[in-house]
């Protein structure tokens, strides 16, 4: 194994040397600036104006600028970004602080806006992709929340301490071979996220004919929810569904002892966390919380196989995230259920609610949420029992 040497939040090749990124003497940095600050409008103006939304995927989404008029040519000149400009996220809250994103080319009439930092190496000693990736690599350790300061809802990182921050620094050749292969892989990576995007389109636009065309062609009628094959009907959750929650706490299911017994099950206890765990995109098939239960307990306090989960409070209910689950399950409390009764087929429901943004039936409030009350009146185009179990797979 070749040897290593520690700085101060990683280690690197004993060989390689490292240095603070504001160094002055044969300075890695041509400049660190903040962005320009006028006033920037969502209408149309003479330039393009960078936000901290702009970086917010990790690349500059020119669909996520704003606009700015009447600058001066220096100014045009001064804040125009440039290939291999890095802007820095450096105000912000915990999960996003430190984000960056490269420019891949000479920006015409786009220009380096408030709320970020631009940072443009001195490519005699420093590739710009190099640091972009450090910069990534130092993110995803926690690096940058560890040195930045904290206020009400967001943190922020001034100039001083990213200048003091330690970077990695192996001779020029090879910063271009590491930059060269992290980014055929970030390229890779985004090629892949792309093609997911649009199958998760194709998908919507599928369930939208589906669910207003069915599978028979018959003619369609107008109904207070939209369109719908003429057989169907607009039908109220509350009359084909049971909303549930459960009557174990997920506190409790925590709590409970192993059972020494053959007539048990293994049961989830299940977050808004979870939700997102690999394997999940679709059904709970894993958790952090897994117990072996009695059947019987199970039967009678939680929420059963097939139920379509989602956040009932707080932020996550605007992600609109449904999930199946596939066992007994222990809701936390900002959890709710939607159980497909008999006559209703617990796909169908799934699929059908993929289509139903959960932000209609959101109390905004302090804290966003949604209740029983609000699922029971809505409706959902109910078809005969033979399109209903063509449910979309």
């Amino acid at each position: 194994m070749d040897a290593l040497r520690d700085i101060e939040f990683t280690q690197i090749a004993a060989d390689w040397d490292s240095a603070p990124l504001g160094r002055e003497k044969e300075p890695l940095l041509l400049l660190m600036r903040n962005g320009l600050t006028v006033e920037q409008s969502k209408e149309r103006g003479e330039l393009r104006v960078t936000r901290t939304e702009t970086i917010s995927d990790g690349f500059i989404d020119e669909k996520k600028v704003r606009s700015v008029s009447g600058l001066s040519p220096e100014q045009v000149e001064k804040y125009r970004i440039h290939k291999g400009d890095i802007l820095f996220s450096h105000i912000n809250s915990d999960p996003h602080l430190g984000k960056t994103a490269i420019a891949s080319r000479d920006y015409a009439d786009l220009l380096h806006g408030m709320n970020l930092l631009l940072l443009r190496a001195n490519k005699k000693v420093l590739e710009p992709q190099f640091l972009h990736f450090v910069c990534c690599y130092y993110r995803m350790k926690g690096v940058f929340v560890k040195i930045c300061s904290r206020s009400v809802n967001q943190s922020s990182i001034n100039q001083a301490k990213l200048k003091a921050l330690v970077i990695p620094l192996p001779p020029l050749p090879e910063q271009h071979k590491i930059a060269g292969v992290l980014g055929v892989l970030q390229r890779t990576i985004e090629q892949q996220e792309r093609l997911l995007q649009l199958t998760a389109e194709l998908k919507k636009t599928l369930l939208h004919q589906l669910f207003t065309q069915g599978l028979r062609g018959e003619p369609q009628k107008q109904t207070k929810i939209g369109l719908m094959p003429q057989s169907w009907e607009p039908t109220p959750l509350g009359t084909c569904c049971d909303i549930v929650s459960g009557s174990l706490s997920y506190t409790d299911f925590l709590k409970m002892a192993l059972v020494d017994d053959s007539d048990t099950t293994e049961c989830m206890g299940v977050k808004v966390s979870d939700m997102n765990l690999p394997g999940n995109e679709n059904k709970f098939v894993t958790a952090n919380a897994v117990r072996h239960i009695l059947l019987a307990t199970a039967h009678r306090k939680l929420i059963p196989p097939n139920t379509v989960v989602f956040p009932k409070r707080g932020a996550a209910i605007a992600t609109n995230k449904k999930r199946l689950t596939t066992t007994w399950t222990v809701l936390d409390p900002n959890l709710i259920g939607v159980h497909a009764k008999d006559s209703l087929d617990a796909d169908f429901l799934f699929h059908w609610l993929q289509t139903f943004d959960l932000r209609r039936i959101t109390d905004p409030g302090p804290t966003p949420q949604l209740n029983k009350k609000d699922l029971i009146p809505i409706c959902l185009p109910l078809p005969k029992e033979i399109d209903e179990r063509t449910a979309p797979q």
